[in-house]
């Protein structure tokens, strides 16, 4: 059998509503999720165990833990299909800096998921898959979904949102990285908000949905800002490029996105910014690429 290769996308909060912590620990949220062009690559493979190599430029910081998501979930599957621990030689080309507020370690596994649903014929439909990636987190079930969806609840209710257009935009990470769990621990400490829903936009045409999208908010800014302040001189880079027309942090950080009415000034930008900080993570992609 060929080695079988899947994006594992980056996934952006293009609002993120959050309210107080409940008894189990857990924080409601509601939050339009869109996933870009970009994103790791998950490879798999028939072999005689189960193993995890990671490559790339954020492959060191990383390394292949046996916490790993992708062997967790891996894992999982095995138990529920039967079989035991799947044998497979995953490989992960990390192209995605780490704590990043994208998503990358859900993803990916919900990438592998797929694959070795494929590699090895397992007869398990999505729902069952969607059950498993819930053992990576309450957003693994969206991340293998890869398709824009209104999450609320823990994250684990899901709205599927065909009417978002192809956003152009841009990811700047800082180069530090930003713990959810300590983001949250300072939300906790400050002033809570509510996990509301907003009405959908009346008009999804591109300008109208970032002008609805302007009036939203990412409750986890503001504490994530001030543990990390990277992100705030990130937020001005981005906002100073020209013809972005909203710039905002995903999840809970460090990264954050421009969004642009047109291709042409994402990729602009993405140059200007790539000059200015050589140090930084900067790409330009398309949300919402159906």
């Amino acid at each position: 059998m060929p080695v079988l290769t899947a994006l594992a996308p980056a996934k952006i909060n293009l609002f993120l509503h959050v309210g107080a912590v409940d008894a189990d620990g857990y924080h409601p949220l509601s939050s339009l999720v869109a996933f870009a062009d970009v994103g790791d690559q998950v490879s798999v493979e028939p072999a005689d165990s189960l193993s995890l190599d990671v490559t790339g430029p954020f492959g060191e910081a990383l390394g292949a833990a046996p916490d790993n998501l992708i062997l967790r979930a891996l894992r999982c599957l095995g138990d529920l299909s039967g079989i035991g621990e799947p044998k497979l030689k995953v490989t992960l080309d990390k192209r995605l800096p780490i704590a990043a507020g994208l998503g990358g370690g859900s993803s990916d596994a919900g990438a592998a998921l797929k694959l070795a649903r494929q590699a090895l014929s397992l007869d398990i439909d999505d729902v069952a898959l969607e059950a498993v990636a819930g053992v990576v987190g309450a957003d693994g079930p969206m991340c293998l979904r890869m398709r824009t969806a209104w999450a609320e609840g823990r994250g684990d209710v899901l709205t599927d949102e065909p009417r978002l257009p192809t956003l152009p935009a841009v990811l700047f990470n800082p180069g530090v990285p930003s713990p959810t769990g300590a983001v949250y621990r300072a939300y906790d400490a400050g002033r809570m908000r509510s996990a509301d829903r907003p009405e959908a936009p009346r008009d999804w045409s591109d300008a109208a949905v970032i002008d609805w999208l302007s009036v939203q908010r990412n409750d986890l800014q503001p504490p994530a800002l001030a543990l990390t302040p990277a992100i705030g001189d990130a937020l001005a880079a981005v906002a100073a490029t020209a013809d972005v027309a909203l710039t905002r942090m995903s999840g809970s950080g460090a990264t954050v996105f421009g969004l642009y009415l047109t291709e042409a000034a994402a990729q602009a930008a993405a140059r200007t910014l790539s000059v200015a900080h050589p140090t930084a993570w900067v790409t330009a992609m398309r949300l919402a690429v159906q």
